[in-house]
């Protein structure tokens, strides 16, 4: 049995002690004992294995079998029991410490001994997704997995309090499945899987997730959104505003910003709705949002909700137009407009010619001012055309709206003067190490001509910390990998790579990472295992970087690597530009949550998935509902559905130590099997699970956008 400190370590991040168990095998007067149990990954509580003992060099194989550790003393032995044919019953409490030594001695010479070390480890399930809020009378599907994976995956569902809960049932098919259909009243109720493997206490086997039953899956409230796409004749279009939602799931009022060919045009948001998905089943997670706008025309959205809140969503109404967005409630104003506060940016559009443009920076704003801020650009290749040698400085100013809740206005001045319009999206100011930065949307309502290009995009708060090259690997933070995106223009390069710092350097001298990247260029692919190359953060500018990505080292030739412009706004986060070439790559950088390893047991849950940026109109955007299932057997299974057309998903996914892996479906053709690459980018430490994952394809031929999944 090959025990390895690989698995120990996928042990230690579920919360399981241990290290890495050393066994041994003897050898006395020529005789040799080997003991196996099969090469297991793992022994279980209450599991029944079957050791054996190989003896050499005498015709006496017998062996005296017997267990020891540090926990093994006492009537009844807390590490189990072993009998004389070898075979091993677990007991129902894992030991602690939970090492145990099994040992086989031979019956001819006593000096001749085999030993080996293993872990038996309680057996954990993780039930997802937790916590959720599920509409009155809506369904809820929710997965459970039993950790080791090596443990039977079958589990017995309840729902409490029995009184309200609706309806709970458990697939046919699948053990850790289960569908669940909320009552028609309010309330919280909690559901649980619990493990069939018998264990003590009982408490250790059993999953919940906390299910809260509201009238709307969309509390009311205040709501900002922005879309980016094209429209019918190819041409760029971007929109942003916010809008207030009812109780009743209705639109009362709103304001769009819309910028497309014609130039900026502002619309009233008179009405509109969110609706569940309707069919035998309605969807707790995908449903229509209708915006419907002053001077009659009005659009639809097909969207997809997270856990958390988080409306994705592409346009799926006749006016042509085609695109994906992004919806979140927004935060107070007060905590937007509290103080001195920097916000880092990066906008995507288009010049007057329609080449593709990209703007990135750091704008600090404190009471309606914006002093000393940065800004680099790219137009097409040229990285000059602002203010001649980035970066270029920024001054400005902004304000609220006087007549219009949630609309502010902002001026940029660097050689060019800008006019931007941004709305409060959702997100807090309090921990530089957190998922959800205060976001705000905004987009220019400059008409296009040679100097003013159409832009939109986000500013994220960026949490006061020393951005020098020890940030992206530092004590502080435990944080040293990140996950990037990137899209460009000609030919669509799409791209999704991990980067590691591996040297912790601090303001003198260049920092050096190493990764992998997977790159669909208009279905061409590109899969580099491994790099290693330099960042160095910009002097004198808290928080400007240069990245050298990209390329391929082990290309004939090699392929330099691009230099790229980031903006952090946190530890291992912010905007990232291509400095120099016209496919004005644009995206973002993202944290990987520092742990020792990940495990595929970590990504079964139910997963909101959308189109985040197209760069090429040909590729239509997409939502996605998927399920991610694991029946045991190192078995790990994908089943959902994809928007538009509602076509059913199916196949199986992989992840790594690392945090990366695949995603194989076999339907919808075409192709008959699409591959896909997938990089976590969230973990949620207190239930061992992934919430988060970046996902591109990677099926030669297949042209392909990135795709980002939230539970």
């Amino acid at each position: 049995m090959i025990k390895n400190c690989l698995f120990a370590v996928a042990l230690l991040s579920l919360a399981l002690a241990g290290g890495c168990a050393k066994g041994g095998n003897g050898a006395g007067n020529g005789i040799t004992v080997t003991v196996s149990d099969g090469n297991l990954a793992a022994l279980y509580v209450t599991q029944s294995v079957q050791f054996t003992a190989a003896v050499t060099g005498t015709t006496n194989t017998a062996v005296t079998w017997s267990l020891s550790g540090t926990a093994c003393t006492g009537t009844p032995n807390p590490c189990g029991t072993i009998d004389p044919t070898g075979l091993y019953k677990a007991p129902a409490t894992a030991p602690n410490p939970a090492a145990v030594t099994f040992t086989a001695t031979s019956q001819a010479d006593s000096t001749a001994i085999g030993s080996l070390g293993v872990k038996v480890v309680q057996v954990k399930v993780v039930v997802t997704p937790t916590p959720v809020t599920v509409g009155a009378g809506l369904v809820q599907q929710f997965t459970a997995v039993a950790v080791p994976d090596s443990a039977p995956q079958t589990f017995t569902w309840t729902c409490t309090p029995t009184s309200s809960c609706g309806s709970l049932v458990q697939d046919s098919t699948t053990s850790g499945l289960a569908v669940y259909t909320a009552p028609s009243s309010t309330g919280s109720v909690v559901v649980s899987a619990t493990s069939k493997v018998a264990q003590i206490p009982v408490s250790a086997g059993v999953g919940t997730a906390k299910v809260t039953v509201a009238a709307s899956r969309l509390p009311s409230g205040t709501y900002a959104f922005r879309f980016s796409g094209y429209d019918a004749s190819n041409h760029a279009v971007a929109a942003a505003g916010s809008l207030t939602l009812a109780a009743n799931d209705t639109i009362t009022a709103g304001v769009e910003d819309v910028l497309s060919a014609s130039g900026p045009q502002q619309f009233a948001i008179i009405s509109g709705s969110y609706s569940p998905s309707s069919g035998n089943n309605n969807s707790n997670n995908l449903g229509t949002l209708t915006l419907n706008l002053g001077g009659g025309a009005t659009n639809k959205y097909t969207a997809v909700l997270t856990s958390s809140g988080i409306i994705r969503m592409i346009e799926s109404d006749s006016t042509g137009r085609t695109g994906s967005g992004v919806m979140q409630k927004s935060s107070a104003n007060t905590i937007f407009n509290n103080g001195a506060q920097t916000f880092v940016f990066g906008f995507t559009g288009v010049d007057l010619p329609g080449n593709r443009v990209g703007y990135v920076g750091m704008l600090p704003m404190n009471g309606g001012a914006i002093t000393g801020g940065l800004l680099d650009s790219n137009d097409n290749g040229n990285t000059s055309n602002v203010c001649g040698a980035p970066p270029c400085a920024v001054t400005g100013n902004y304000s609220a709206d006087p007549v219009i809740p949630g609309l502010w206005h902002m001026t940029l001045t660097s050689g060019t003067t800008l006019n931007f319009d941004f709305f409060v999206s959702a997100g807090q100011t309090t921990n530089a190490t957190a998922p959800n930065p205060l976001t705000l949307y905004a987009i220019s309502t400059d008409p296009i001509d040679a100097i003013h290009p159409a832009l939109s995009g986000s500013m994220v708060y960026q949490f006061p910390m020393t951005y020098n090259n020890a940030a992206f690997c530092s004590a502080a933070t435990s944080q040293c990998t990140s996950v990037s995106n990137l899209t460009g223009a000609s030919a669509n390069v799409s791209l999704t790579f991990a980067t590691t710092d591996g040297t912790s350097n601090g303001t003198g001298g260049a920092g050096g990472f190493t990764g992998n990247f997977d790159q669909n260029n208009d279905g061409t692919i590109l899969s580099v295992s491994s790099f290693s190359y330099t960042y160095v953060a910009t002097s004198g500018a808290n928080g400007r970087y240069t990245f050298q990505m990209l390329g391929n080292p082990n290309a004939s030739p090699v392929v330099a690597p691009l230099p790229f412009i980031l903006y952090a706004s946190g530890a291992n986060r912010g905007f990232l530009l291509d400095q120099s070439s016209p496919s004005v790559m644009t995206g973002t950088m993202d944290p990987q949550p520092s742990k020792s390893s990940y495990a595929p047991t970590e990504l079964p849950g139910t997963f909101a998935a959308a189109t985040i940026s197209d760069s090429d109109p040909t590729l239509a955007p997409v939502v996605q509902n998927l399920l991610l299932t694991s029946p045991g057997g190192s078995a790990f299974n994908v089943t959902g559905a994809q928007n538009p057309n509602n076509q059913p998903l199916t196949g199986m996914y992989t992840m790594t130590v690392t945090g990366t892996g695949s995603i194989t479906l076999t339907a919808p053709p075409p192709p008959s099997v699409a591959t896909n690459a997938i990089y976590a980018i969230g973990f949620d430490v207190a239930n061992s699970v992934i919430t988060d994952f970046m996902m591109i394809g990677t099926t030669s031929g297949t042209p392909s956008s990135i795709i980002f999944a939230q539970e």
